[in-house]
Formats: structure tokens, C-alpha cells, sequence
């Protein structure tokens, strides 16, 4: 059996359909030492149970996914979406405190899409900026972390209007690192021209919240969702891109989240053994 490099940290969405109770197994009886976590998985069992769970499978905690979905006109639903995402404060810190040593109370955050019958996209991303200010003293006070998640421009329309590391970037300058970062992921931003330039300020910023990594291939499936493949069954080029990211100093957990329907039909430890082979021989050579 392949021994899990030491920062390697499986993201509960690439074991899907486990609950709670086996992805913490299945992950620790793997030898990973972190694990990320889904808000629903925690809600099902509820946030005490949960932080207890966490805390006996001895597991890390690198960040939990996931907030945001700001991005609609002022209202009793963009009411209902902030609120939502200061309980997302309040899980993250509870399940930071559970975690073994070196966990980090980061919570990731999705924009959000067009609002229904819109084209205003600078419009949206604004509204995205002032929610972030809003939560700020929020976070703050609970000691966590936002990362701003940009993803590939495919999902600008119904998922988030933050298509770049550097929009994301821009958005977080507003706010103190240690309040507002970004998440870097490799199925989001490898084709960014600007993308090595763009982790070199984010290092410089102090703002990468996690780096987290798979694969793309091509064709995509009808759901476009659902295309993120195990590091090494794809064209992403995870040399230049995590040597990027090290050279920043960035020593925290890299985070593997794959969507994947035939991934997630599969047996959940057979999931974490060939995810840890993937990134055995993908990222762990060019981390020191």
C-alpha cells in the first residue's frame, strides 16, 4: 500500500456518497491524515456529533465547503444567504477546534450565478464583494478564514461569477488576509494565461487559503459538473502549478475533490487508495 504523503487531505465530495461515519474511516484507516468536510454530511448528524466524530478519527481538518451564493439584489433572500453563511462561520470554527493539530478553520466560498433574468455580471461580482464585507467581522470574531473559490468560466452563468484567481484576488485585497483568501484549485484556473503569475501574488498577499487539485479531460460529460478526474487521467500540468503554489510557502494540506459520477459509484476506500496513488506520483514530487 502506497503510504499517503503527510499533507495529502481528501475532500469529503470525492467519496460522495459516504456518510460521515465511513468517509472519516475510510479515510484515517488509509494512513491520510486530513480530511475535508461538506456542510451536509455535518448537518445530517448534526454539528456536536459531528466535531466529535471528527476529534475521535484523530483526522486533521482542512477546510469546510461550502458557503457563499451571494450574488442576488438585496432581499429577503440575500438575507437568507448571509445568514446561512454565518452558520457556515460557526460550523467551521467548531469543526477547526475538533480536528487534530494543524487544522485550519477555512471556509470555502462559491459565488454564485447570474440571478434569474440578469446579464449584469460586474453587478453580480459587486454584490459578491459588499456579502464578503459583511461577513468579514463575523468570521473574524469566530477566527475564520474565507476562500474565495474562483471557478472555470463554463459555470460563470449559474454557479459563480469569480472566473480567475485574479477577480478573486481583487475581491480579497479589500479585506485582511487573515479574514478574506482564495482557494486555489487546479481544475478551476490551469487554463488562466496569467494563472502561475496570479498564485505568485496570491502568495505575496498572504491569501492562499487551500490548494486543492484534480484533473480535467475532455469531452466533458453532459453535466459538466461532474469532469474532475484523478490527478494523472488528464492534461493539467500539476508540476508547474504546485511548485507555483510551494514557492509561495504555502505548508498547509492539499486537498484532492474530485466530482466524478463513476468515482462516486465506486467503494469509498478503493476511492481514497487511488487517490492517494494519484497524487503520490503527480504532486508529492514537487512538494519539499
Amino acid at each position: 500500500m502506497t503510504v499517503p504523503h503527510p499533507r495529502l487531505s481528501i475532500n469529503q465530495a470525492t467519496i460522495k456518497y459516504a456518510n460521515l461515519e465511513t468517509a472519516l474511516r475510510v479515510t484515517a484507516d488509509a494512513g491520510v491524515q486530513s480530511i475535508g468536510l461538506w456542510r451536509e454530511p455535518v448537518n445530517e448528524v448534526g454539528l456536536d456529533t459531528a466535531t466529535k466524530m471528527l476529534t475521535d478519527s484523530g483526522l486533521r481538518f482542512s477546510t469546510h465547503c461550502r458557503g457563499g451564493f451571494f450574488t442576488l439584489p438585496a432581499g429577503p433572500e440575500r438575507d437568507a444567504a448571509l445568514e446561512d453563511n454565518r452558520r457556515a462561520i460557526d460550523e467551521t470554527a467548531a469543526l477547526a477546534a475538533a480536528g487534530a493539530e494543524g487544522s485550519t478553520a477555512v471556509l470555502v466560498l462559491v459565488a454564485g450565478g447570474l440571478p434569474e433574468g440578469s446579464r449584469d455580471l460586474i453587478g453580480a461580482r459587486e454584490r459578491v464583494r459588499d456579502a464578503i464585507g459583511e461577513l468579514v467581522p463575523y468570521a473574524q470574531s469566530a477566527g475564520v478564514t474565507l476562500a474565495i473559490e474562483p471557478l472555470h468560466p463554463m459555470f460563470g452563468s449559474d454557479r459563480c461569477v469569480v472566473s480567475t484567481l485574479g477577480q478573486a484576488l481583487d475581491i480579497a485585497s479589500d479585506f485582511a488576509p487573515e479574514a478574506v483568501g482564495a482557494a486555489v484549485d487546479t481544475f478551476h484556473i490551469w487554463w488562466d494565461p496569467q494563472v502561475l503569475e496570479q498564485i505568485a501574488r496570491a502568495g505575496r498577499e498572504g491569501r492562499i487559503a487551500t490548494y486543492q487539485v484534480c484533473d480535467w479531460a475532455t469531452p466533458l460529460p453532459a453535466d459538466v459538473l461532474l469532469s474532475r478526474h484523478y490527478m494523472g487521467d488528464g492534461v493539467i500540468d500539476f508540476a508547474s502549478l504546485t511548485s507555483a503554489v510551494v514557492a509561495t510557502g504555502y505548508d498547509r494540506d492539499i486537498e484532492v475533490e474530485l466530482f466524478n459520477a463513476d468515482i462516486w459509484n465506486d467503494d469509498p476506500a478503493a476511492v481514497v487508495a487511488r487517490t492517494v496513488a494519484s497524487f503520490t506520483a503527480t504532486v508529492s514530487p514537487h512538494l519539499p
